[in-house]
């Protein structure tokens, strides 16, 4: 019973806080703090703008009120965008992403705080949400089901302690560039896609087919006509998950990683399946989704999933494949080894998968070191520690990284994977986080790779380094594109050697053969940086292919989104694409709205292209008389 000092009334409960909060504190206290305080003041805007009140804001949370669910539901939509937008701008490992929830709810209120049932339902949905995602009640979805330009997915019925019912959950699904999630249009069209590829392949038919990834900037979009995707579509499709860390300790996660890489590095050996990359099936790790959203989201018809415990010596792992259409258990399996007996463990788990498969093994017993390229147990170690560190793609990170790979070669000198690894450490360096003496950090980095290919002339990281050196730096494409042929006929399944050769081959001219290189990889990496996704609509205009890098250019233009070189860079090409098909005043247009920006200018774009050293001098003069033609001045 409401006292004169305690109000009862309705109202649409917002909840959010920050997914992995203490991590980003334990890696970098200040940089978290700043961006902390930055995204604070982003939903404070939205949050006043949408006639809301911050109730408190504890920590990193935010209790919110608003007085209608159309209103807390657009501004969760527009700060999910808005961050996302802020995100794409930071090292992956310094994103913060926010979970949001919302509740329609009787609350009790005293002293301008807020309490009661319509408040813990709201948390409770804040903990299911997705981070960087937006998770609501059923009361709310029925009011804006209908109203707002969204979708929405059911997640179910969830007991929420001290509540009698269960809640009844469901989360938001967003446009392109509205939230970190996957676009519900993209996911039914690949779905459609695989049905109707599943039913000729049935038939008897060959189809080539296009992959629509869910992702950022990315829609559907047509495979280039000659791309062997049709051969691609016929084989197995496999996605190793992140193998779960039971170890008890959260800074085992390398180990758990590394165990899961690894596996996926045999796996890449094969020709007769296609892995999906680690970039694309890490991004479930912490989430709790079924095999079956994950097959229908990466295209995969079996997932590999697992957990690794490390303990005083001796390692468990546990593997188990399944069918994702049937959600069967197709094989399992438990390891109970000596640590040293790692290398053993990883290659009988592979064999068995391929054997399951009915694919073929191409590596003996002789060459299995080739993979790990090392039979020392701590060497490995410390290569998966710096592995796991590269990811973060920071300075300090590299730097540790640096460390722990010079300690891996001391202790293993033939390891030629730590050495490429190392040389491109240095590379980064060198190029990316001001160093002091960049040109020793380059020597030393040319030598690794040299010396790594003297000691393994088949090691696909040595070869792909080495392939990398030859293009950035000495413009020698022709050697280039031998170094990287050879790391995909080691590993077919190497996505970034499929996208370094089609960059390579760009630059090169040889447009036709850099297209299906692209589709591949693609394939294998269906969300693909936004980064790679551009390249794939440069190398549609030196092509000729107009109409379809046009199309690749407006998900970037199109897309309301912050302004970085990104896209300021497909807005170039958007622009070059429409005046090689003559519609010079629609270019025009285009340009007086790239223009409208001050960030990024022509100028600075136009001293990045003459410095990639194309092989074919009259590419840019006929690129550059276009964007003249439509109103650029260098």
């Amino acid at each position: 019973m409401a006292t004169r000092d305690v109000e009862r009334k309705l109202t649409a409960v917002f909840v959010t806080d920050v997914a992995g909060y203490s991590r980003l504190m334990g890696d970098d206290h200040d940089a978290t703090v700043h961006t902390l305080d930055t995204y604070r003041q982003v939903f404070s805007d939205y949050i006043q703008q949408h006639k809301g009140r911050v109730v408190n804001a504890p920590g990193d949370s935010i209790l919110a009120e608003f007085g209608s669910v159309m209103d807390a539901v657009g501004c969760a939509v527009e700060v999910q965008r808005e961050l996302a937008e802020r995100n794409a701008d930071l090292p992956e490992a310094r994103r913060m992403r926010f979970r949001i929830g919302v509740n329609l709810g009787d609350v009790l209120v005293k002293n301008g705080e807020l309490f009661g049932d319509g408040v813990n339902i709201a948390a409770r949905l804040e903990a299911l949400a997705d981070p960087g995602g937006i998770c609501i009640s059923r009361n709310v979805h029925d009011q804006v089901k209908s109203r707002l330009n969204l979708e929405y997915e059911y997640l179910g019925e969830h007991e929420v302690k001290n509540i009698a019912e269960p809640v009844r959950a469901y989360r938001v699904l967003t446009t392109p560039g509205a939230a970190a999630h996957r676009v519900v249009g993209a996911k039914r069209a690949l779905e459609g896609r695989w049905r109707r590829t599943a039913l000729m392949l049935a038939a008897g038919l060959v189809l080539v087919v296009g992959l629509v990834a869910a992702g950022y900037f990315l829609q559907p979009w047509d495979a280039p006509e000659q791309a062997d995707t049709a051969s691609i579509s016929a084989k197995p499709v496999i996605a190793v998950l992140a193998f779960d860390n039971l170890s008890g300790d959260k800074e085992q996660e390398y180990f758990s990683d590394g165990i899961s890489e690894s596996i996926i590095t045999r796996l890449a050996r094969l020709e007769e399946v296609v892995v999906i990359a680690r970039n694309s099936s890490f991004k479930y790790k912490g989430k709790a989704v079924g095999i079956q959203q994950v097959g229908q989201e990466l295209g995969a018809t079996y997932v590999l999933e697992g957990s690794v415990q490390k303990v005083a010596g001796k390692v468990r792992i546990h593997a188990q494949l399944i069918e994702t259409a049937t959600d069967k258990h197709v094989w399992a399996e438990q390891y109970d080894r000596e640590l040293k007996d790692v290398f053993a463990v990883q290659d009988e788990i592979t064999r068995r998968v391929v054997d399951k498969l009915g694919a073929k093994l191409i590596w003996g017993e002789g060459a299995r070191s080739g993979i790990e390229a090392t039979a020392n147990v701590e060497a490995y170690d410390l290569y998966l520690r710096a592995r796991s560190l590269k990811f973060l793609q920071e300075k300090a990170s590299n730097s540790r990284a640096i460390q722990l790979l010079e300690r891996a070669i001391e202790l293993d000198p033939e390891y030629s994977r730590a050495m490429a690894m190392l040389g491109d450490a240095l590379w980064r360096r060198a190029r990316w986080y001001e160093p002091v003496r960049p040109a020793d950090d380059l020597k030393r980095a040319e030598a690794l790779a040299e010396r790594a290919l003297a000691i393994d002339k088949s090691d696909p990281d040595a070869l792909r380094f080495s392939a990398s050196l030859h293009s950035t730096i000495k413009k020698d494409y022709e050697t280039a594109i031998a170094l990287s042929r050879r790391a995909l006929e080691v590993e077919p399944n190497n996505y970034r050697a499929q996208h370094a050769l089609a960059w390579q081959l760009d630059l090169d001219g040889q447009y036709e053969k850099a297209l299906p290189l692209i589709t591949r990889a693609i394939r294998i990496w269906p969300h693909p940086p936004p980064v790679r996704r551009m390249m794939e609509g440069w190398v549609n205009i030196h092509a000729g292919r107009y109409e379809t890098a046009e199309r690749i250019f407006r998900t970037f233009v199109q897309s309301p989104m912050k302004v970085t070189r990104i896209n300021r860079m497909a807005h170039l090409g958007l622009i070059l694409s429409i005046m090689f098909q003559g519609r010079e005043a629609e270019a025009r247009r285009e340009t007086e709205k790239y223009k409208e920006i001050p960030e990024h200018p022509f100028k600075e774009h136009a001293a990045g292209f003459r410095k990639l050293g194309f092989k074919d001098p009259q590419r840019l003069k006929r690129e550059f008389s276009m964007w003249r033609k439509a109103g650029f001045e260098e």
